[in-house]
């Protein structure tokens, strides 16, 4: 993994933790991580990458892993990061996918880069916070419900509860990563978070939150606030992938955004939660993003 690792420069002298892997050229697939979490995440698609001739690129949001923080930061400020990570490799377009917490993240790449940006895809993706027709806490676990709750209650209420409830992901081992999920996962998750990829997740978790909870924090309070761009502005193609038995990020968020993006279709294979459904369907999103990529050349 450490390979595919790298620190850049942004313009305004931040540190960005970044993630190259797959083919060393082809077609660019921009990776957002979830909340919490870092660009390492997606180390465990470089092969399958590579074995379609794609690049991958990740990008550790601010307060993340080696990512300098960046306070008050809001959804939209992952264009501008993407975009200079991308000047640097001297890439041009690309497509995007973002999972959980990474998906809102994507989506505004999409809409704030329509020039660079052929397709995106929201992976379980969260909805807007406090949006007509949808109620944002109902069908989550009960860590979900508390830690958006202290999130809406400001910085100083949500360090607080995450000092108290999320120090055990800094020293999660991969036996210990079920018991640390605790309500957030139903068996089907259970069921993938073992063996290699449960130590996969679990180093990640510990990477991401080495010098604390700063991205943690700063990703929930952007979530509960105006992302900073119009999902109407979205004019690429968007899949929105969802799992029925989601406890993290329940289904409807998912068919609120399908409905609410101008070009977007829905894959919802049945039975998955929020970790079997991208782990199980990892091929099958590279190739949609890859066919999304080959479409918008035509």
């Amino acid at each position: 993994m450490n390979e595919l690792m790298r620190d850049l420069t942004a313009d305004d002298g931040r540190t960005l933790d970044v993630l190259v892997g797959g083919a060393a050229s082809g077609p660019t697939i921009v990776l957002h991580h979830g909340s919490p979490s870092d660009a390492s995440c997606w180390s465990d698609w470089h092969e399958e990458s590579q074995g379609r001739g794609a690049r991958i690129v990740s990008v550790s949001r601010p307060g993340y892993a080696g990512s300098t923080r960046h306070p008050g930061r809001v959804v939209a400020d992952a264009a501008a990061d993407v975009a200079a990570v991308l000047d640097h490799l001297g890439i041009d377009e690309y497509v995007t996918a973002g999972w959980s917490g990474g998906g809102p993240h994507a989506l505004a790449c999409a809409a704030l880069h329509p020039d660079r940006c052929r397709a995106g895809a929201a992976l379980a993706g969260v909805a807007p916070y406090g949006v007509a027709g949808l109620d944002f806490l109902a069908g989550m676990g009960p860590e979900n419900v508390e830690e958006f709750g202290a999130a809406l209650q400001g910085e100083s209420v949500l360090s607080r509860w995450l000092g108290e409830h999320g120090e055990a992901f800094r020293h999660v081992s991969g036996a210990e990563i079920v018991a640390a999920f605790g309500g957030l996962v139903p068996q089907i998750d259970k069921d993938v978070l073992v063996g290699g990829y449960a130590d996969h997740m679990a180093a990640e978790f510990r990477r991401a939150l080495a010098r604390g909870f700063d991205g943690w924090i700063d990703d929930d309070l952007a979530f509960v606030r105006p992302w900073g761009f119009e999902l109407a502005a979205i004019t690429a193609p968007v899949t929105v992938w969802q799992g029925d038995l989601d406890l993290m990020v329940p289904a409807h968020h998912g068919a609120w955004l399908v409905e609410h993006l101008p070009n977007a279709r829905a894959r919802t294979p049945t039975g998955h939660g929020h970790i079997s459904l991208v782990t199980q369907h990892r091929g099958e999103i590279l190739d949609w993003l890859l066919d999304g990529w080959s479409s918008q050349s035509d």
